[in-house]
């Protein structure tokens, strides 16, 4: 794949992404298919060049996501779904995506292991933190990988206190033009031929020991499995709770 990085902008960073992960730069920005950018703004991905204004970047400082980090005390739901604890929590997010949620339970002084599949997301959101690290020092309690969940969690060496599952949801006709970023990652999982399998995910935790599972859905959405312990409900989003 290509990221086009006008010479301006070359440096170590992208040089380093390039030899480690196969990017080809180059100066001029392509005219077919898909490609990384790199400049002030750090690493982003355009889905079509034929439309390069539709940008995917992560910026945890600004933005929608920067907004909720200075406001974590209003996380109520979620700091609910966590529930209390007097020492901080070993969280396991095998569905990491762009770190929405991630970021608030580190802001909240837990501990982080995400997993990401995609390795396009991946590297937008590992440029990200590394833009952001020196004014988020929380971040050093999140540990970001690239790869399969379920695989992931079962090699680790380690013991979790929760795992947190945030499968993508449907987008609603009505919502079309305010799902820009959910397009976007579901562009880049058809990109890399992943399979966003919600049902296969969800059960294959199920299916595994933990001391606590907590599944985010839509409000509406049916329950999957009868046995819930609890719910936090929101305005558009609840939280299922599994022990």
């Amino acid at each position: 794949m290509r990221a086009y990085v006008e010479k301006a902008f070359l440096d170590n960073n992208i040089e380093r992404i390039s030899n480690k992960y196969g990017l080809e730069i180059v100066d001029m920005a392509p005219t077919s298919k898909y490609y990384f950018t790199y400049d002030k703004n750090g690493l982003s991905f355009i889905k079509d060049s034929q439309n390069p204004k539709e940008v995917l970047n992560v910026n945890f400082l600004k933005g929608k996501l920067g907004w909720r980090l200075k406001r974590t005390n209003h996380e109520s739901n979620l700091k609910k779904a966590l529930g209390k604890s007097k020492e901080p929590l070993y969280i396991f997010d095998a569905t990491a995506g762009l770190l929405s949620d991630s970021m608030i339970f580190v802001s909240l002084g837990h501990k982080v292991y995400a997993v990401e599949q995609s390795r396009i997301i991946y590297l937008l959101v590992k440029d990200g933190i590394r833009r952001a690290e020196a004014t988020i020092p929380s971040l050093n309690n999140l540990k970001l990988i690239n790869a399969n969940s379920i695989n992931a969690y079962k090699e680790a060496d380690t013991s979790f206190d929760v795992i947190y599952l945030d499968p993508m949801y449907p987008i609603l006709k009505k919502n079309i033009k305010k799902s820009g970023e959910i397009s976007a990652v579901g562009s880049i999982l058809e990109i890399e031929n992943l399979i966003d399998d919600q049902d296969f995910l969800i059960k294959s935790f199920m299916n595994e020991s933990f001391k606590k599972l907590i599944l985010k859905r839509p409000l509406k959405s049916k329950k999957i499995y009868s046995n819930i312990n609890y719910q936090v409900k929101g305005s558009t989003t609840r939280f299922d709770i599994y022990i």
